[in-house]
């Protein structure tokens, strides 16, 4: 039996569940219920501002410091909203219409350590897309009015902000705006008013059909796609803009109006690779895998080369590993003027095909009348270059299904590839890091190398190890492929370097933290092992947690695999007045390998930020919160996939925490409560349904029934067709009526998460 506290604390939860009802016998008494408000104290810790983010040039001179809401205002809220083609879109400023807005700009000579004020900034700042140029004398920002995108630029030298558009900027598809030089900007325009859009005809020409001709097109599920012709048109108009060169403040035309879905400059700044969306318009995919056009302009817009002409994505095989056999991965190459780099499939696109080689990476150098050179191949599907010089590139090759990654070195001269390494991508201890970069005379990041060239850099800023997350900075060996550590986060604190400002002399900017002190950035010397210099001092917005405490606990499941948790205990805390209730949070994941699962992840000496989901909220409200608290699903052999038997490991893991946290004499094992948002949900509905162990759950924004999402979840690849039955016994949807304990479930009617439509939470209520 409950206690009567924890009576009425059940009771409300069961309120609250019985609210997402429509049933109308509960109207009534759903009416009487006003807005309910927290504790001050969780108030409190949800309004606090957060600390800003910052940005510093690469000579380490100025900062600029970005403030922002913690949430959006009233007036951001009560925008209109079109959906269409899997966009939000705000009609009266053809924008996107949920961003996250920077609300503040200030610039620190961080010499000086003196702040400065920017002036000509607009009256309530709704501020994204910040970027320096490429001397770093100047900086850009969009801001988003409720009738139009404009474009600013601050002066750092006299630091003031001065829009420079007289076209209103349509930022409704991809990258807004680029920089060409310190004086010239290229950007999206609109090219009609808000008031000229299409209006819906009261009754439709026809009916809205959709045909399958005998070809194969799984997809996604996904929301707010096309779904009439009168959509159709909607997303014309606001998709639909015009490219603007603005040099000092006198703006020209280049090219057509088009649907243009993303563009970028060459790194020599005399061409342009464009991507223009085209007709038909898809009803089963998003914007992003319309019918497109791949062609290379200058930058007056005038067409040089028609690289190629893409198909939907409607027909992309499915299977996390499988592609479209179309050319992908269009990019310029950042070490030469201007080189255009793409893959082709080598095997189709299908990853059953038994080939040597799954993809080719290709290459059209400037003037682009040649036939392309193919640069290498890959043995897993290509992900990406990162570019060096001519002797030096890392290539990226990925197999989802198999959680394999692979890292080789391709020398353009020897026009070798050269394995560097290969892990599985669950291995977190032995991630050596990403490579730094810094600007080349194309004002690209390319890849740095240190000791005459036979060193690279590696900035790992996670570091997991076994004795938690410690992150590092490291030369590595291209020759022993082996990686030196030369600087570590000391025990006792969360250190990671931001940005490496000088490679030679190792000049760092880092990001400092720990349990108590609240994150801060300061300029490290390795060289001169120099005393840190703080160059901020941002300080704690919590002060109702500074007496919480924090560990990073450890145990075992059954099986004997290893698990852990961030275990947050109440201020004032003691033992010896018995167990509290329990709140546990997690999210499952999958794992080909038992080692890599038991891997520490995490790291206890980090400062508690909140977000709006957080758990750690109730840890003011005297429960025990066991956050992150490691739900793996393991593989249970090299012919078996983690979700074989996926229930009864989430039932390992849940008892180990409890027992665990039971045994410690922290909980009380009769008050325990399980929660987590999305896969987390998912888990908490399966927990409720196959256990009798919890006395509450919250389940966020979930997918409950698996049959919704036929062509695979996370990283399971499998279509329900392949295998019903694990669809089936993994929905909690088959066991609702198993499901005796309260469950709050709570999902945004808005939510356009692929696969988590709002009707699984109302289905499974």
């Amino acid at each position: 039996p409950y206690k009567q506290y924890d009576y009425m604390k059940m009771k409300k939860i069961i309120l609250l569940t019985l609210m997402l009802s429509g049933s109308s016998w509960f109207l009534k008494a759903q009416d009487a219920v006003s807005y309910q408000t927290p504790p001050k104290v969780i108030a409190d810790l949800l309004l606090a501002a957060p600390t800003p983010a910052v940005s510093v040039d690469g000579s380490a001179t100025w900062m600029l410091l970005s403030g922002r809401n913690s949430y959006p205002t009233v007036e951001e809220l009560g925008q209109p909203e079109i959906r269409v083609a899997g966009l939000r879109l705000n009609p009266n400023n053809f924008s996107p219409s949920r961003q996250n807005f920077i609300n503040n700009f200030q610039l620190k000579h961080l010499k000086e350590n003196k702040t400065y004020t920017i002036t000509g900034l607009p009256a309530n700042l709704l501020a994204g897309s910040v970027s320096w140029s490429p001397s770093e004398n100047k900086i850009a920002f969009t801001h988003s009015s409720g009738s139009q995108v404009d474009l600013y630029v601050i002066d750092v030298a006299t630091k003031k902000a001065t829009r420079i558009n007289k076209r209103p900027l349509n930022t409704v598809l991809g990258n807004a705006y680029t920089w060409v030089d310190d004086n010239t900007i290229l950007y999206k325009s609109t090219v009609s008013t808000a008031s000229a859009a299409p209006k819906k005809p009261i009754t439709p020409k026809g009916p809205t059909i959709q045909q399958n001709l005998g070809k194969a097109a799984p997809s996604p599920t996904y929301q707010d796609l096309i779904k009439s012709p009168y959509d159709e048109q909607l997303f014309q108009f606001y998709a639909t803009s015009q490219l603007v060169m603005n040099k000092n403040g006198v703006e020209t035309l280049a090219g057509k109006p088009c649907i243009l879905s993303s563009f970028s400059v060459s790194p020599d700044k005399k061409y342009m690779l464009q991507k223009q969306l085209q007709q038909p318009f898809s009803y089963l995919v998003t914007a992003n895998g319309f019918p497109s056009k791949m062609i290379i302009t200058d930058l007056s817009g005038n067409t040089v080369k028609l690289l190629v002409e893409l198909p939907s994505t409607e027909g992309t095989p499915s299977g996390y590993d499988n592609t479209q056999n179309v050319p992908r991965a269009f990019d310029w190459r950042d070490d030469e003027a201007a080189t255009i780099t793409w893959a082709e499939p080598l095997d189709s696109g299908l990853i059953k095909k038994q080939v040597e080689f799954r993809d080719a990476v290709l290459a059209l150098s400037a003037p682009f009348t040649g036939s392309p050179k193919t640069l290498f191949k890959t043995k897993l599907r290509y992900a990406g270059t990162t570019w060096g010089n001519e002797n030096i590139a890392l290539v990226n090759e990925i197999s989802r299904s198999k959680q394999l990654g692979r890292v080789s070195l391709y020398n353009s001269k020897k026009e070798s590839l050269e394995l560097l390494y290969e892990r599985n991508q669950t291995d977190a201890y032995g991630n050596p890091g990403s490579p730094v970069t810094a600007k080349n005379n194309f004002g690209r990041n390319v890849i740095v190398t240190v000791d005459n060239g036979t060193k690279l850099l590696m900035n790992n800023t996670t570091g997991s190890s076994p004795k938690g997350d410690l992150p590092f900075l490291a030369k590595f060996d291209l020759t022993t492929k082996q990686n030196e550590i030369i600087w570590r986060c000391n025990e006792g604190e969360f250190e990671q370097v931001s940005e490496v400002l000088d490679a030679n002399n190792l000049v760092l900017l880092t990001r400092k933290e720990s349990q108590k002190q609240v994150p801060n950035y300061y300029i490290k010397n390795l060289k001169l092992k120099m005393a840190d210099r703080a160059i901020t001092t941002f300080t704690n917005p919590y002060p109702a947690l500074e007496t919480v405490t924090k560990e990073k606990i450890k145990y075992k499941r059954a099986d004997g695999v290893d698990l852990t948790g961030d275990l947050y205990l109440p201020s004032g805390y003691d033992k010896s007045k018995g167990p509290l209730p329990l709140i546990i949070w997690a999210y499952p994941r999958e794992f080909n390998s038992a080692a890599d699962a038991a891997q520490i992840r995490g790291s206890k000496d980090r400062f508690t930020t909140l977000s709006w989901g957080s758990p750690i909220y109730y840890v003011t409200q005297g429960y025990a919160v066991l956050d992150n608290a490691e739900m793996p699903i393991v593989a249970s052999g090299t012919d078996k996939k983690p979700n074989d038997n996926f229930i009864e490991q989430l039932k390992l893991n849940a008892a180990a925490a409890i027992e665990h946290l039971s045994g410690m004499g922290v909980a009380d094992k009769n008050r325990v409560a399980v929660g987590g948002h999305s896969y987390g949900a998912f888990m908490t509905a399966n927990l409720l349904a196959h256990t009798n162990w919890f006395k509450a759950g919250i389940a966020r924004s979930g997918a409950y029934n698996r049959t919704l999402t036929p062509f695979g979840f996370q990283n399971e690849d499998r279509t329900y067709w392949q295998a019903p039955d694990l669809y089936y016994k993994m929905s909690p949807f088959s066991y609702a009526d198993k499901i005796k304990t309260p469950i709050l479930l709570i999902h945004g009617e808005a939510d356009d998460n692929t696969g988590t439509y709002p009707i699984n939470s109302e289905r499974l209520y």
